[in-house]
């Protein structure tokens, strides 16, 4: 099965992920790529100022650059749209093509705390798609619209998700988060070089609350957030990719730290192309140095969680944990949701 996609967006730094991940996919087709009018009518190739560690695929360097307007790609024929606008643009632009009756897998960081926005991890909370029928009869269109989580917090979660079943309560995360999080212009050599950044706009709300959603429960018309208490800091540094992050969770049971590594090794992947198995990497106490995000972050190319440093606190367990965070945390999350919404029916 051929499932024909587009890229919102695909011309910025999220937007060469996507068409560095979707050259390989088994099931995904590019089809149309958009991005703002100035570019609108180049073939690829002129538009993009390609910054990918590997060559543009030939099809896409020449396919023609259309704009960001249902309308522009109506004769593309398009199954599924992947989004990687700047959130304050999808916020404007996303809604026509769901009132158009496209499907959007969105990397875009709007809309990801709406009640009726599922906001998904599939090997964590596939569930929450349910809320996409909430959406259609709220909102009035036949669209739908899919959120992934924001870089850092798609790092922690599924490690969060795996010491759910020793009762999660309290939840507290030091992030240090690469510079390509910040997109290719985000942070400068002088800012960075020599230095750490004891701040990231927005971040810290963007994890204390979505991993509450992601971890939620849904009732088929509701979906509740999860009761533990979670307070982040996140730092930026001088790595180029990869997420490295410190968690402290306190636990209502009292696991050892080996049962700790076990329940995440054993947590279960999701039967789609992109997802691995297993989805955790876990290093053990004779490696307390890793993960690394040189070393790292590659793992099950890029689209794994790795985790490391598991010791016992007094107050309960601490350990590091590490992803990829243009692939798992952006461009290959979005494509995993977009697997998740054929194999659900929604494509």
């Amino acid at each position: 099965m051929s499932v024909r996609v587009g890229i919102l967006g695909a011309t910025g730094a999220v937007g060469q992920r996507f068409i560095q991940l979707l050259e390989s996919h088994p099931t995904f087709e590019l089809a149309a790529v958009t991005a703002s009018p100035s570019s609108a009518g180049l073939s690829y190739r002129e538009a993009a100022k390609w910054r990918v560690d590997t060559p543009i695929p030939d099809d896409v360097a020449e396919m023609e650059v259309v704009a960001t307007e249902p309308d522009a790609i109506a004769d593309a024929d398009v199954d599924l749209l992947f989004s990687s606008l700047p959130s304050d643009v999808a916020a404007e632009v996303e809604p026509p093509f769901l009132e158009a009756g496209y499907v959007v897998s969105s990397n875009s960081s709007n809309d990801r705390m709406a009640a009726d926005v599922p906001l998904t991890i599939p090997e964590i909370n596939p569930e929450h798609l349910g809320l996409i029928d909430v959406q259609r009869d709220e909102r009035g269109w036949d669209g739908a619209l899919v959120k992934n989580p924001n870089c850092s917090t798609i790092t922690m979660v599924p490690t969060l998700a795996a010491l759910d079943e020793f009762g999660l309560e309290t939840v507290h995360v030091s992030t240090l988060q690469a510079v390509s999080g910040a997109g290719y212009s985000g942070v400068t050599s002088m800012e960075i070089l020599d230095n750490a950044i004891p701040h990231i706009g927005g971040e810290e709300d963007k994890m204390e609350t979505e991993s509450r959603k992601l971890l939620g429960s849904f009732d088929g018309a509701e979906l509740d957030l999860h009761d533990a208490d979670v307070a982040a800091s996140c730092n930026r540094i001088p790595t180029l990719d990869g997420h490295l992050e410190n968690v402290f969770a306190e636990l209502t049971d009292d696991p050892d730290p080996a049962a700790v590594r076990e329940a995440m090794r054993a947590f279960e992947s999701a039967d789609l192309p992109s997802s691995p198995d297993p989805l955790i990497k876990v290093f053990g106490p004779d490696e307390p140095d890793r993960p690394q995000p040189r070393l790292d972050r590659t793992y099950a190319d890029g689209m794994g969680i790795v985790a490391g440093g598991v010791e016992a606190t007094t107050n309960g367990i601490q350990y590091n944990c590490l992803a990829h965070n243009t692939i798992r945390g952006a461009a290959g999350a979005s494509i995993l949701n977009g697997e998740l919404l054929v194999e659900e029916g929604y494509v």
